[in-house]
């Protein structure tokens, strides 16, 4: 196995293009938590202002509900959420600006599409372990929607988070080519 790429977010989509299905990265910087609740929020501020709100262009999008703060951690747990649940607006998000997501599990083929067309990339995070993600996070604040709890918007600053990347910018999906290769 190859050393895990270490990228520096914010980033740019020429930051991503060297990204591969299968690579292991670290990503350090801010990313922004979002669930069901707040991609629907998100898509009516789209469709009413023409762009995304609180400077999410350029962003990574974490699917997840962090809890509050324990252990003397910013958060007490913070793991992916099932990604296919945002497919419903991941492909207009790309289209506005997102640069990455992050979750778990597969993508719809409209999201594989997005990402080869925009040039962004799904990262999977590993469920299960959300306090020793919660351990990678640095600091987090409240964006936005508070009245959403674990679902409001919220952006951490993280180190070394361990991902992978399961869409690249090439619209290679890691899941489906293990898929194809059992069969």
């Amino acid at each position: 196995m190859s050393e895990a790429i270490e990228l520096n977010l914010p980033c740019s989509r020429h930051d991503l293009a060297s990204c591969v299905a299968g690579d292991s990265v670290l990503l350090s910087g801010s990313v922004y938590t979002m669930r069901d609740a707040g991609h629907a929020r998100c898509l009516a501020y789209l469709e009413e202002h023409g762009e995304l709100p609180f400077d999410l262009a350029g962003q990574v999008l974490f699917y997840a509900g962090p809890t509050p703060p324990a252990a003397g951690r910013p958060l007490g747990a913070v793991g992916p959420t099932t990604a296919s649940r945002m497919d419903f607006a991941t492909p207009q998000l790309l289209r506005a600006g997102i640069v990455a997501t992050i979750g778990k599990g597969t993508r719809s083929a409209e999201v594989v599409r997005a990402c080869q067309e925009t040039g962004s990339v799904y990262f999977a995070a590993v469920g299960g372990i959300a306090a020793l993600l919660a351990e990678r996070v640095v600091h987090s604040e409240l964006v936005a929607w508070e009245d959403l709890g674990t679902e409001a918007l919220r952006r951490l600053e993280v180190r070394d988070l361990p991902v992978f990347v399961e869409i690249d910018t090439a619209g290679h999906d890691l899941y489906r080519s293990i898929e194809g290769s059992c069969a």
